[in-house]
């Protein structure tokens, strides 16, 4: 974490030359600077994260999946990048950028929209571009993991998503996940936790993952809520991902297990009674957990990836 005087320093200077477009001749000399000091400033500041640059290109998609997969699945829209070539950092960062495009599109000013935690929800909000909505309040649908993954933290993310959209950002103050079902209930009744679930409930948009049950990506993992021996019960269970922390199986339904019962977060209930929800995921493995959500009625517009795409039409033959 940056001393907050040269957090200070390195904005100031990024402010300079990328908003108010001087060189880094007129840097140097309104701030008192060499212009080598201000060249290694702006590189710092893009190496520390002060200065993040989003490249908009166009991402190719795939029209024929899309249809197939509104057709299929009854969805209202379908967003699928064409991804050959690609590697799955590149691919998911174009699934990224579909989802924040439709963001755009239909976010309204003074909207609310509910966001969880999950690598794909961080790439559709690192996509979307500031100001293109004001006053968007924003609700943490989900507890927070955040010593396991800080950057893709439910709290994180809705609090850059809060700061893109100029609206206010409503945390919830709590793990993504408790230790018992009755501790759980216990927080949930929690007035500062029960308000931001209401927020996240009444939302007119959520953005969700598809998290499967691979032990090398699972945020149960990371997060310390399960062992890699209680994943692979789940799935000798039956169970194929979850949304929102709460986990299903291949056909859709809620699966029966404790854990559901421990998230601290909105239900797939609740997020079926919000107007629209948009998941985004990608890639091959996470063909059956999208599977399954798809089948669970949640989900109004899926952004996806080509070969995850294919993935689940072969499965649901």
């Amino acid at each position: 974490m940056l001393p907050a005087d040269k957090h200070e320093l390195l904005a100031r200077v990024a402010t300079l030359y990328y908003e108010e477009e001087l060189t880094q001749n007129q840097i140097a000399d309104r701030l008192g600077l060499s212009r080598v000091k201000v060249y290694r400033l702006l590189n710092e500041a893009k190496a520390t994260g002060v200065v993040r640059i989003i490249i908009d290109k166009p991402v190719r998609r795939n029209t024929e999946l899309e249809e197939e997969l509104v057709h299929r699945f009854g969805l209202r829209q379908a967003l699928v990048a064409q991804t050959a070539g690609l590697t799955s950092t590149q691919a998911l960062q174009q699934v990224g950028q579909l989802g924040a495009r439709y963001l755009e599109e239909i976010l309204k000013d003074g909207d609310t929209i509910a966001v969880c935690l999950g690598r794909s929800t961080y790439e559709v909000v690192k996509a979307i571009r500031p100001g293109c909505r004001s006053g968007v309040r924003v609700a943490q649908a989900v507890g927070s993991i955040p010593f396991a993954m800080p950057e893709l933290d439910s709290s994180a993310v809705a609090h850059q998503l809060a700061q893109k959209l100029g609206g206010e950002v409503m945390i919830l103050p709590s793990p993504y996940m408790a230790d018992s079902p009755d501790a759980a209930e216990v927080m949930r009744a929690q007035s500062d936790i029960e308000r931001t679930l209401a927020a996240a409930r009444q939302a007119d948009v959520a953005l969700v993952g598809i998290g499967n049950l691979d032990p090398a990506t699972s945020r149960f993992l990371a997060g310390g809520s399960m062992s890699a021996d209680e994943l692979a019960a789940l799935a000798s269970a039956g169970a194929v991902g979850d949304i929102a922390g709460r986990i299903y199986t291949l056909d859709g339904q809620l699966h029966e297990n404790e854990y559901n019962r421990r998230v601290i977060g909105i239900t797939l209930a609740e997020l079926e009674r919000i107007p629209t929800t948009i998941a985004a995921a990608a890639g091959n493995d996470k063909s059956r957990a999208i599977l399954g959500a798809l089948r669970t009625g949640v989900i109004d517009v899926l952004c996806t990836d080509d070969g995850a795409a294919r993935g689940i039409i072969a499965l649901a033959a």
